[in-house]
């Protein structure tokens, strides 16, 4: 297991928990004890967010090396991270779900990357699903209305969708690519902390599930610093394991969760597009609106036939 000393780690792994992701997590953890950072010394820490399922005790008792910050409340997806990354005192933070499973090298071959590339701020790897298809939000674009509209309604996911209705999905980088992109993933989002200091930590005004890897990187590139996607990485993903209840097969996001996301969706675009075009902004909310109406539907509909 890596080293925890603050003064000495070359990289401090941040990991968050919530209610229903012990068993990820005891995964996530020793996918890292198996590929763990040979190039210098690493730390984690993890902050339970009220769990109350034994994930505190369980890290305590098998990973004793682990560092635990635990919540009486949910606090969060952002401020979890922020606790740690406050008292971060390595090059380069790592922000990893626990849902996630690394992979030989992953570890050193993107810190590597981070020190031949001074210019880089923040950097994610290509993330595969269990069925080793890949996660697109890997790599994203930051959305225009259009591209937004295309995604969500399915039509830019869809094979052969034109540049503009996929442009979310950064099709012009293909998965095995490495290059500049607008945005990378938070399950595995590494982070240089001199480009940190400057930026600034994860706006904690966003609910969870939330946008706040999207508003980071924004937030990044506008302060000139690169956003990197190396997809000669890859880590497993499981999309949803810490969000997404799961019956069998079907997966499908709770009421609470269907409102943070489309609560966090309206922050983004209130945040860096409104105010040019009330017409526009009218229309983003109403679609955005529409969106949760049609998810929670689904959802809802989901769960009763599960019953």
């Amino acid at each position: 297991m890596p080293q925890d000393r603050a003064d000495t780690c070359l990289l401090d792994i941040v990991i968050v928990v919530s209610t229903g992701a012990r068993e990820h997590l005891r995964v996530c953890l020793k996918s890292i004890e198996r590929h763990p950072l040979t190039i210098g010394p690493a730390s984690i820490k993890v902050t339970d967010n009220a769990s109350r399922d034994g994930t505190v005790e369980m890290v305590r008792d098998d990973f004793p090396r682990v560092r635990v910050e635990a919540f009486e409340a949910d606090s969060g997806f952002p401020r979890a991270n922020n606790v740690w990354l406050r008292r971060s005192g390595a090059p380069f933070a790592l922000l990893l779900n626990p849902d996630t499973e690394l992979t030989d090298g992953a570890l050193d071959h993107m810190v590597e990357l981070m020190r031949r590339r001074p210019d880089v701020g923040v950097a994610g790897c290509r993330l595969v699903l269990r069925d080793g298809s890949l996660d697109h939000a890997a790599k994203r674009s930051f959305p225009t209305p259009l591209s937004a509209l295309a995604h969500f309604t399915g039509i830019g996911r869809r094979a052969g969708a034109g540049r503009r209705l996929a442009q979310y999905r950064a099709p012009e980088l293909e998965e095995h690519g490495c290059d500049e992109v607008d945005s990378v993933n938070g399950a595995f989002m590494l982070v240089r902390h001199e480009a940190m200091r400057e930026v600034g930590l994860l706006d904690e005004g966003y609910p969870t599930p939330g946008m706040e890897d999207l508003d980071w990187c924004f937030r990044f590139k506008r302060r000139g610093w690169k956003v990197w996607y190396e997809g000669a990485v890859t880590v497993v993903h499981v999309k949803g394991g810490m969000t997404v209840e799961q019956r069998g097969r079907v997966r499908h996001r709770g009421l609470r969760h269907n409102l943070s996301f489309h609560r966090s969706m309206g922050r983004f675009y209130r945040k860096w597009y409104a105010g040019k075009n009330p017409l526009m902004d009218l229309a983003v909310y109403l679609a955005i609106g529409a969106k949760f109406v049609v998810a929670a539907v689904r959802s809802a509909v989901a769960r009763r036939s599960l019953i």
